[in-house]
This record gives structure tokens, sequence and C-alpha cells, in this order.
């Protein structure tokens, strides 16, 4: 904040009244020439010498150029008869006396020029004397205009920096400080008596010194100016506050073009930054918020959207952010979340996410941990009064209220703890659990603003949470209903070794309506029977138990696959938005032969003894609920070793490939030779099945063989496995 003239000299020095300091660096050494064009020059100071009876001897040129009259013209003649009017004369002759005599006179003075105008001319006259003790009179005029105007100015200057409420300083070609004013000494708590003849690092290191100094050099290379840089620090005026400034920085150059330094203006603008930080702020969070709409509750999983609400919150809003739930309401929805008073609180950890590796991880609760928690905890107090807690400046007494043990508390604190919060996640009027937030090496403390910005996350995500335990009680409830209706260990027949799986769908979609059966017929045959409802959730789950129940009980009148089809439909558009695709084939070991018919129902496979493998072309129905369109029946000769495979679409379809391609993939795994029925189902489940698990899998395989009972059928491995591969 500062400026300067290379050699300290001309910019103007006053002390102890509270105006602009000006460095005076004193005489130099050895002479030192000066370009033209100085304040001299621009005054055009002329110099005359007149002896005691009044002539002129000596005469410089800037007295030719500001009188008119040349060197000869004048030396020799009397100065006021060349000069002076008449009427003036007895004035002049009068002041001309007093010099001869030792006065010294100032003031100015009416000239007749050259060219016969009169000029207002401003006088410093003296005596001089020579060897002999002769009286001379020493002359140095100026245009009296051009001084008044350059007086002004430099008065108004000089009013303008010592009254001006922006901070300025002059600092020369060395950068050291020559001129600072009384703004800059209150801007930066220091007088100007620290400040002059100091380089930048010197008088003020508090402020960024590389930043200073690199801007003054450039400008005072280049001439550029570099105007409105923003500059933040803390000065001695005002150490506890972070303060703002708007710095300019002009080279100074004379008349001449000689770079004198480089003048700076300082601007306090705290409260511009204030405002602006405060701005920025905002539109950080209201970011936030809107992303976390996008990037929360994008699944229906419970740990993942919980894990979702941690990522959002760090680092943006904490270091440390931990997902809690209330396991009342995690093991039971419909219950009310609130403990009776002065009862612990159980909470089950869903997620941890930390913005940088540090032990304070380890002081949380591990994810699926349960934790009983007494009534002082803070986090306990958060889910039971429903409102966030804010410590904004933790202390070894609240560390132990928001850690889970002593052990655990001095981890937070070697960590750098140093500000918590809890916000309570509350979702239809319940509060469901707890979002923990802490900063360590974030140094700003948690304040209100925080509080609405992660409460407003909470809510956010508090819905998501909820649904997703919603979603996952009803899930386990349609499961529990699906497995129920479907065989639990399929009869062994005659002629047939039958193998068997169901898979629901993946913990993030719903569990479908998808069955297979194996029914006993009279004369030992054998149907077979695998569907889809169409949709998801326990109304799938229902209609399905309706369909296979009516499936098995159309099977006890003997009817052939199509007439049972018919009968299915009949019965499906009966019940409310009910569609369903089916397969039902009816296998006689007597003859080999297996009678088939399909609803709207992927195509069964079937691989001979020799590796041979093929889709069966049946006639194809509409999905059973439609309504009066006919089913057509195929026959199949089937030899000993021929396996059936039937299936629902889980098994094949996927978001992105083609179902040819996959039904393909389908008949190159079942080529392959040397596989028992259990292995087979494993790995078509294996090879085929996207990971997502986005849909229900029933798989249903049966190998003919020679007239006896499958050795195979109800075999020790059951049939059905769920998303975490355990048998059902």
């Amino acid at each position: 904040m500062n400026v300067t003239d290379p050699r300290g000299a001309g910019l103007g020095h006053e002390s102890g009244d509270g105006h602009a300091r000006a460095l005076d660096l004193g005489p130099t050494s050895s002479a030192v020439s000066s370009a033209p064009g100085g304040l001299l020059d621009a005054l055009g100071v002329a110099a005359a010498v007149v002896d005691s009876r009044g002539r002129i001897t000596f005469w410089s040129p800037s007295a030719e150029r500001l009188f008119g009259y040349t060197a000869e013209d004048a030396l020799g003649q009397s100065s006021a008869a060349l000069l002076v009017d008449p009427e003036h004369l007895p004035v002049v002759n009068e002041l001309f006396g007093r010099v001869i005599e030792g006065d010294t006179w100032a003031g100015g003075f009416p000239v007749r020029c050259k060219d016969g105008t009169v000029r207002q001319i401003e006088f410093r006259n003296m005596r001089l004397l020579d060897r002999d003790h002769r009286a001379y009179a020493l002359g140095i005029a100026t245009d009296q205009a051009s001084l008044r105007t350059l007086e002004t100015d430099l008065a108004l200057s000089m009013r303008l920096i010592n009254q001006s409420p922006i901070g300025l300083a002059v600092v020369d070609t060395d950068l050291r400080y020559v001129l600072v004013n009384p703004a800059l000494e209150r801007i930066n708590g220091l007088p100007a008596a620290e400040h002059l003849g100091r380089g930048v690092g010197e008088a003020v290191p508090f402020l960024d010194v590389e930043a200073i100094e690199a801007a003054t050099r450039h400008v005072l290379e280049t001439g550029q100016p570099l105007l409105d840089q923003y500059a933040v620090g803390r000065t001695p005026a005002d150490p506890q506050i972070e303060h703002a400034w708007s710095v300019s920085y002009f080279r100074l150059e004379d008349t001449s073009g000689r770079v004198l330094g480089v003048a700076t203006s300082v601007i306090d603008v705290t409260e511009r930054h204030k405002a602006t930080a405060e701005m920025t702020r905002a539109r950080q969070r209201l970011a936030l918020i809107a992303d976390a709409g996008v990037r929360i509750g994008t699944t229906l999983d419970l740990a993942k959207t919980a894990e979702e609400l941690a990522d959002v919150a760090v680092p943006d809003v904490a270091d440390l952010a931990a997902v809690d739930i209330l396991d009342a309401v995690l093991r039971d929805p419909g219950r009310n979340s609130v403990e009776p008073v002065g009862a612990p609180t159980v909470f089950r950890a869903l997620a941890v996410k930390s913005a940088y590796p540090t032990e304070a991880t380890s002081a949380a609760d591990p994810t699926g941990h349960v934790a009983r928690y007494d009534p002082d905890r803070i986090i306990t107090q958060c889910v039971n009064s429903g409102r966030p807690i804010l410590v904004a400046h933790v202390d070894d007494q609240s560390l132990r209220s928001i850690a889970r043990d002593a052990h655990s508390a001095s981890v937070l604190a070697r960590a750098g703890a140093h500000s918590y919060l809890a916000v309570p996640l509350i979702a239809r009027g319940n509060v469901i659990g707890a979002l923990s937030l802490l900063r360590a090496r974030n140094p700003l403390p948690f304040d209100q603003d925080d509080v609405l910005l992660a409460s407003e996350l909470a809510a956010r995500a508090a819905i998501s949470i909820d649904n997703a335990r919603w979603y996952r009680n009803e899930r386990r409830t349609t499961l529990a209903l699906q497995r129920s209706l479907l065989p639990q260990q399929p009869p062994r027949q005659r002629g047939l070794e039958i193998a068997y799986r169901y898979q629901p769908a993946g913990a993030t979609s719903e569990v479908g309506g998808d069955w297979f059966d194996v029914i006993p017929l009279p004369d030992d045959k054998t149907a077979l029977v695998v569907g889809d409802v169409m949709g998801s959730g326990i109304n799938a789950a229902a209609t399905m138990g309706q369909l296979r129940t009516a499936t098995r009980t159309l099977t006890r009148v003997d009817l052939e696959p199509d007439a049972v089809l018919r009968h299915l439909d009949d019965i499906a558009a009966g019940l409310d938005q009910a569609f369903a695709t089916c397969l039902y084939a009816c296998y006689d070991p007597s003859t080999g032969q297996c009678r088939i018919s399909t609803a709207g129902h992927l195509p069964p496979a079937v691989v001979h003894p020799d590796g041979t493998a093929e889709f069966i072309d049946v006639p194809t129905g509409a999905p059973l609920g439609v309504g009066g369109v006919p089913f057509g029946t195929a026959e199949v000769d089937l030899v000993p070793g021929d396996l059936l495979v039937f299936y629902t679409d889980g098994l094949v379809e996927t978001r992105h490939d083609p179902i040819d391609e996959r039904l393909d993939d389908l008949l190159r795994i079942l080529s392959e030779p040397g596989r028992s029925l259990e292995e087979t189902c494993d790995v078509l489940l294996r090879s085929l099945r996207h990971p997502d698990g986005h849909d229900d899998v029933a798989l249903l395989v049966a190998r003919t063989c020679p007239d006896a009972q499958g050795e195979e059928a109800g075999a020790d491995e059951p049939g059905e496995r769920d998303e975490g591969g355990e048998a059902a």
C-alpha cells in the first residue's frame, strides 16, 4: 500500500499534524544528472542579475523564453526601462533599493515583454555580493499563473491524500515506502514512521508480501496498472477479524517519463467480501441440496441410501459423517420410535464416511453394529427431542457424550475433533435415526447455517431411508409368501430326474411372481409347470399362489395342456389386472412323449444325449388373462437321457443385451456335456443371470431316464437360493 520517488525528493514532507508523511532521503553523496522535463523545467524558472545601477549584467536562456528578450537585447540595459511600465517605476525603484540594501523580496509584479504584452510574474529577489563587496540584485522569476496552478494542484493533491478514506502509499523503485497517508496508517495499524524507508516485507510482514511485491514489480516494469486486486489478511489494527481489501497499483512518472515509483490505493471491502462469501456459501448450499436430491435414494437398498447421505455430507459439510437408524423401527416399521423416558436407545450403524484417512473412523460404530446408548448421550437426546444438537466447540466432557466409550473419545481428541452436530432423521412425522457430523481438519466450527443445511439434507434423505426400510420389510414379507407358495420339495417321479432353483430379485428390486411346479398325474405321468406373473411385490406373489393352486386343481381331471391353459386364462381374466406367462408340459414315461403348451412364455430347451441343444417349437399363445386366445400343443418324443429345461425370463433377459443373443448363450451352455442336473442349474444361474438380479428366476430341469424312479429327484441340495446364496 505504497509509492515512491527514486531519490526521495520532491514528494512533500509534513509531520506532526496527521497529514501524509513522505520520506526525506537527505542529500546524495555525489551529483546526479536529471533528465529535462522536471518541475523546474515545467515552471520555466528564469534568472537575471542586475548591478547597483539597475543595469542587467546576467541574463539566462530561460529569461529569454519567459520575457522574449535575447541576451543581446537585455545585457547592459536598465532593467526598469526594459521591463517596467513608467507608472510602476516608483515602486520598482523602492523595492530595488531595499534588495540592494540586503532585504529579500518575494511577490508578483507586472512585467512588459518584448511582444508588448504585460504578464504577471512571480519573483524571488535577493542581494548578491562579489569579492569586492559590490552589491547586485538576483531575480528568480516564473509565470505567476503557471505557479498558482501548480500550487493549487499540489494543495489539492495533498488535501485529497490526507483526507481520503482510501489508503494511499508510494514506494520507490526499490520498493521502499516514501509516502503513507493517514487512512493507510489506520488500515495497517502502523504509524507512517514504521513504513517510511522500509521495504514491504519489513513494514507489513503480516500481509501477503510475496504477492504485493510481485504486483508492484510488474507495474514498475510494464507500466500497466493493476486494478481491483483482491487481498485478504489480518493486520495489527484488527488482528481478530479477517479483512479484505481492493488494491490497485499505478506507476508514477514525471513529465519527462522518468519512473518515480508505484502508487498504491487500498480500499477496505470486508463487508463486500463477507457478502460475497455468504452468497457463495448460499449457492454452494443450494447446489449441495440439489445434488442430494439426485444422489440420495437412487435405490431401495437401505445401506446404500445411508451411504449416499454420508457421501453427500462429506467433505462439503463435515470431515466425518455417520448415519444410524433406530433398531426398533428397523425391526418393526410400524412401531413408534419414542422410547420410554430414561430408557437406553438402541441404534444400528448404517454408514460411516470420512473425507480423508483418519483414525477417527475407528471411533464410530462399525457398519451393521448395534449400540445401546444412555439418555445422556448427545445422539440419544437428538432422537428423543427430534431436534438438532450443535456442539460448536468440543471439549473433553462433550467428547465423552459423543464417542461410544472413553477410548473412542481419546481417539477423536487425537484426530483433532473440535466441532460436532447431530441431526435427527425424521420421516412421516417419526424419528427413525440420526445423522452425526464431525469436523477435525476443517478449522471452522459448525454454525447455524450448517444446522439448516444438515437438517435439509437429513430431511431429504430420511424419506429415502424410510422408503428403503418399508421396502425391505415388504420385500421380506413378499419373499416369505413366495417361498411358502412354491413347492418345498417336488416328489420323485417315475421316469424323470428333477432339479430346480428359485432365486428372488436382488435386494434393490421387488420380488416378482415367478413359480414352478412338479405335479404327479394319473398313470405315472408328470406335469411340469413354469410361470411368471407380470408385476412384482406382494400382489404378484398372491396372484402366483392363486394360479398355482388353480393349476394343481385342473390337473386332477387329467386335461390336455392346452385345455389347462384355457381354464387358467379364464381364471386370470377374473383376477384384478392379472397377466402371466406360463409353460405347461405333460410327460408320459410309458411312451416317452411330452406334450407342451405355452401362454406367451419363453420356449423350453431340450438337450439330447449327444450334446445337441435346441429350443422346442411350441405354438405361441397369448399370456394368461388376455382372454379368448386359443392355445396349441406341441408333441415331443424323448429318449432316455434327454434333458428338458424350463425357465423364466429373469434367467436370460437383461436391459442391454438382445434376447436372441442371450438365448444362444443358453443353448451353448447346455450343450457342454458331463454335468449333473444340480450342476446344470448352478452353471446356468452363474453364467446367465445378470449381476444386478433385477428379476426373479424360476428354473426347472428334468432328465428322462429308463422306466424307473429318478435318482436325483428330491436331491439333498435344495433347489431355491435367495440373494445371499442360502437355500430357502
